[in-house]
């Protein structure tokens, strides 16, 4: 089987605040701000409203309390005395308590149940996809960083041969038109450090809204902590079973299996039992009644109910088939990825970055010497400049895939921190 990437897993370490303190935010302060967001606190209130759901269903039908005031002789009249003891009234007072036939109360809870289930599974996979943006943002961060470092770099170097060149062409040394081209360069070098400042502060302002620091974008720092891209074994079709949102379609076919028993549990007919105690001066002070009621379902069998609860069976079951499919398929795609990605940014560091060293430096020397045109120069920067940029990207790209990967297909490593957290809730 294809070995896959592993991420090292960075450990969590106090707290957003100290990140801020420090000047440095680390890769585990950023995933750890992430676990409380805006997008995982709204899902962390619908599993709230879920468990709320089945404290509501698991319950019996109320018991009614009534009053009568009946039997009142209008025509003879009530006779005097005493409104509660001694007036022809009859006064009763009763309960009444419905008793629910064909397990209604546990189909109910159970269906309730299912659903927090589902609402729980939802949290889970809301909390993997913010933990999967931020670590995208954050390497989007430490590479702007870095790709300003190089650019800046490039720009003061490109500024020195200007001068450089300058001075040259004062001392008759060197054609103005070389001069000129030097500039040009510098002038280049300057636009793209300023592309560079504008894209960090973009990246800035993205890890920003996905952790919630109130960090000032120009403050914002991502710590150089690159992972190691390690290779292990996994299979992305058994870890897709073990996914959240999986979880959660299952959890929802459940459910609606649930719903489907108590809709016809509706045929079988609630009896609501009652007694009463009543008042009648002249007769007695002391009557007692029974009762029992059932409604009649005569010409209506729970068709239109059992029915809408078999269609949302079939789509929970079409739902939960198509869910699977999708978490398959990308779990074979967040693999491949990062297999590929690992392996295109170790052939850049290990062997077409330094290339693209040697000749830069060997161009600088051979032009210091005098052995080197002008032309040729501008054309090893340049090589090396884009080599640079395109190996800070392999290794961008390859950090976020690994990522992806680990927090698809361990996410327990992720989370465990913040369902702790939410138990002391």
């Amino acid at each position: 089987m294809a070995a896959a990437p592993v991420l090292a897993q960075p450990q969590p370490t106090g707290a957003p605040a100290q990140a801020r303190s420090s000047g440095a935010l680390t890769l585990a302060q950023a995933l750890q701000a992430a676990r409380g967001n805006l997008d995982v606190a709204i899902a962390r209130g619908g599993l709230a409203a879920a468990r709320a759901d089945v404290v509501a269903a698991d319950r019996a039908p109320l018991p009614v309390l009534s009053g009568k005031l009946a039997s009142m002789d209008l025509q003879h009249g009530l006779g005097g005395g005493s409104l509660w003891s001694e007036k022809r009234i009859d006064k009763s007072i009763g309960v009444d308590w419905t008793w629910e036939r064909g397990n209604k109360r546990a189909l109910r809870t159970q269906t309730a149940q299912r659903a927090a289930d589902a609402a729980q599974a939802d949290l889970e996979d809301v909390t993997v996809l913010q933990l999967q943006a931020t670590h995208g943002a954050y390497f989007d961060l430490l590479a702007a960083q870095e790709r300003l470092a190089q650019v800046t770099a490039l720009e003061r170097s490109a500024a020195q041969l200007a001068a450089t060149a300058g001075r040259r062409v004062q001392a008759g040394d060197l054609a103005a038109q070389d001069a000129m081209r030097t500039e040009i360069e510098a002038q280049r070098a300057r636009a793209d450090l300023q592309a560079a400042q504008l894209e960090r502060q973009r990246a800035a302002l993205a890890l920003r809204q996905l952790t919630g620091l109130e960090a000032p974008v120009d403050g914002l720092q991502a710590a150089a902590d690159w992972p190691a891209l390690e290779l292990a074994p996994g299979d992305a079709a058994s870890l897709a079973q073990a996914r959240p949102d999986v979880r959660a379609a299952q959890a929802r076919l459940q459910a609606a299996q649930s719903a489907l028993d108590g809709a016809q549990a509706l045929k079988r007919a609630d009896v609501t039992w009652g007694a009463s105690v009543d008042h009648f001066p002249g007769t007695s002070t002391r009557l007692l009644e029974l009762r029992a009621q059932m409604p009649l379902q005569w010409g209506y069998d729970y068709q239109g109910e059992i029915g809408r609860a078999q269609a949302q069976l079939a789509q929970a079951r079409d739902a939960q088939d198509k869910v699977l499919r999708a978490a398959t398929a990308e779990m074979q795609r967040l693999q491949l990825e990062a297999q590929g990605s690992a392996q295109r940014a170790r052939g850049y560091e290990a062997d077409i970055l330094p290339r693209a060293r040697r000749v830069a430096d060997g161009a600088e020397l051979a032009y210091g010497k005098g052995a080197l045109s002008l032309t040729d120069l501008l054309d090893a920067r340049r090589t090396l400049r884009a080599t640079q940029l395109e190996a800070l990207a392999a290794r961008t790209e390859a950090a976020k895939a690994v990522g992806a990967w680990q927090l698809r297909a361990q996410p327990e490593l992720f989370l465990n921190t913040s369902s702790s957290t939410e138990s002391t809730q």
